[in-house]
């Protein structure tokens, strides 16, 4: 039951992303009462808001393409892929921050995120960068239950969506870019093994809270990030491809990790979600999409420039629509959207 349940989720996401792509707006009737997000700034729309951290983007020219224009603290110049998730299912316009002002229980019990950019499933990755850990989103989403109330929290808590996006911070930044993690576990791979559990761990974590329904998304081509191409002088010659690779065996290792979790966890279902596929195509094809640029971020013009980095005193394009990336590491609405009309392709095809 929960896997039919979650292909049904999966389908109707996807679905309500190409509406959207195509400027319609549609709710997909379901019966998943709440969708609950965590993880890094691919989910976070707004947690880190009140934070003394550089990873926050609660300032232009975040948000330009959102509705109103507003900064809401997503990492991106429009909405995230959880925002047309809650669309497609019905449930409300946008997944809002748990730390959002004003927040009511009543609207948090229909869904929220507890994601926070810069966190990771390594606790350091998340110290480092002065955010919520993945363990203490957790703690929130129990404390969260437990404002809700016995036994509408269990009922919630059973039949809901469970969206995690976690790792590329570790893997990118903590063991690539700021190898902190380096001395600890001397090979990539060892350290992958080490996120590879503690996530288990994570997950298990929910499970005994109540989540039955999970989709777990894999590493993107970390190698192509604008943050990474810069950093080792490639311009648009390309990728970094031993981390590229990394990347691939990572998700190798997670999707095993989710089919023996979910084999030895009774009523639930754990898809894999992979982002990798379709966001390695985009950057090696991106006319294909509709981009004329993949080797930079629409903020900073191939600066280094992300969170509080990313500024309107810096050069920005016009067009976000026309690039991949906003910033050095996130990607533009419109990539969100190209990212889902591309699994709906991959899915529909014989």
């Amino acid at each position: 039951m929960a896997r039919a349940i979650l292909a049904a989720v999966v389908a109707f996401f996807l679905a309500a992303v190409l509406l959207a792509s195509a400027s319609v707006t549609a709710a997909v009737p379901s019966d998943i009462p709440a969708v609950f997000a965590f993880g890094d700034s691919t989910l976070d729309p707004g947690n880190n808001n009140g934070l003394a951290t550089l990873v926050r983007a609660d300032h232009a020219p975040y948000g330009c393409g959102f509705p109103g224009g507003t900064a809401t603290g997503r990492f991106s110049d429009g909405k995230l892929i959880t925002d047309y998730i809650v669309e497609s299912l019905g449930i409300k316009d946008l997944l809002p921050a748990y730390r959002a002002s004003g927040l009511t229980v009543a609207e948090a019990s229909t869904g929220v995120s507890f994601a926070s950019g810069g966190s990771g499933i390594d606790d350091l990755t998340a110290q480092t960068a002065m955010v919520f850990t993945f363990g203490s989103q957790i703690s929130d989403f129990r404390d969260l239950l437990g404002k809700i109330g016995m036994p509408r929290a269990a009922e919630i808590a059973g039949r809901s969506l469970y969206v995690v996006s976690a790792g590329t911070n570790d893997v990118a930044m903590n063991y690539f870019i700021l190898p902190v993690r380096a001395d600890s576990f001397p090979t990539i791979d060892q350290y992958s093994d080490y996120l590879i559990g503690r996530l288990q761990g994570y997950l298990q974590s929910l499970y005994n809270l109540g989540a039955r329904n999970f989709m777990v998304s894999g590493l993107p081509p970390v190698g192509c990030l604008p943050v990474t191409k810069s950093l080792n002088n490639l311009g648009s010659g390309g990728c970094v491809a031993d981390q590229n690779a990394a990347a691939e065996r990572y998700n190798a290792a997670l999707q095993q990790m989710l089919a023996k979790l979910e084999a030895a966890s009774p009523g639930a279902a754990l898809e894999y979600v992979d982002v990798y596929t379709p966001l390695m195509d985009m950057v090696t094809q991106p006319r294909k999409y509709g981009f004329t640029e993949a080797n930079q971020g629409c903020c900073g013009n191939g600066l280094l420039a992300m969170g509080e980095l990313c500024t309107v005193e810096l050069p920005h394009c016009q067009s976000p629509e026309e690039y991949i990336f906003f910033d050095s590491v996130h990607p533009t609405q419109a990539a969100y959207k190209a990212l889902a009309d591309h699994v709906v392709q991959r899915r529909h095809t014989p």
